[in-house]
């Protein structure tokens, strides 16, 4: 089973590194601060651990970047790119501005000509970036329990990339739908704006997409 690197220690970071070992999967959180991750340790048993940012880009064959949208490039630069090269890199990241919700929705600091995802993935050419998980709360990433099987969707560059995210998808309980290219992150990050506007109104917070086909 490949080996596992989340660069995040928040609750993102964290339930995907618990389906991640739910899966099998052997799993390094990273934080600046480490001694913050010990009860995730703990918990986790053997295949759990815990390191630098730098240690779990290293340690991954496949690495999630897991921390806000606007720390996202430093997150990188600070890993150093070359630990990344060549490596299916999880976009979980979205634009998120530090400007308040207007009647319910978020503003990013992108536009809708560009994505964030578009930015990492020119700043860093040489690692395979695969958005997925933005658009979805943390708890229902892992296997969620709706009534039907929700809609994941990804894009990014790297075709062999997207096979091996679509595989973590499927064993996470996901119907993945590949929208192409990281162009497509201009429309799949701003569902994170849409899938919050119910919580932010009425605190509706147990939801997900779905793509419903003829």
């Amino acid at each position: 089973m490949q080996k596992i690197g989340i660069i995040g220690s928040g609750i993102v970071a964290k339930s995907l590194g618990n389906g991640f070992l739910k899966h099998g999967y052997e799993v390094m959180l990273s934080s600046h601060d480490i001694s913050k991750l010990s009860e995730w340790k703990e918990k986790g048993g053997d295949f759990a651990h815990v390191g630098s940012f730098r240690d779990a880009a290293i340690f991954g064959d496949i690495v999630v970047l897991a921390v806000k949208g606007s720390v996202a490039s430093g997150a990188i630069e600070e890993v150093g790119p070359q630990h990344l090269q060549g490596k299916t890199l999880i976009d979980t990241t979205n634009p998120i501005g530090d400007m308040p919700p207007e009647n319910g929705v978020l503003q990013f600091f992108t536009s809708l000509e560009g994505s964030l995802m578009e930015e990492l993935q020119e700043r860093f050419p040489d690692i395979h970036f695969v958005k997925a998980f933005n658009s979805v709360g943390n708890a229902f990433m892992v296997n969620p329990s709706f009534k039907e099987k929700p809609t994941m969707f990804i894009c990014g560059n790297n075709e062999g990339a997207k096979k091996t995210v679509q595989q973590i998808l499927d064993l996470f309980g996901w119907e993945v739908e590949d929208m192409g290219k990281d162009t497509a992150a201009r429309a799949i990050e701003p569902l994170c704006i849409l899938w919050c506007i119910p919580g932010m109104l009425r605190n509706q917070w147990t939801h997900a997409f779905r793509l419903i086909k003829a």
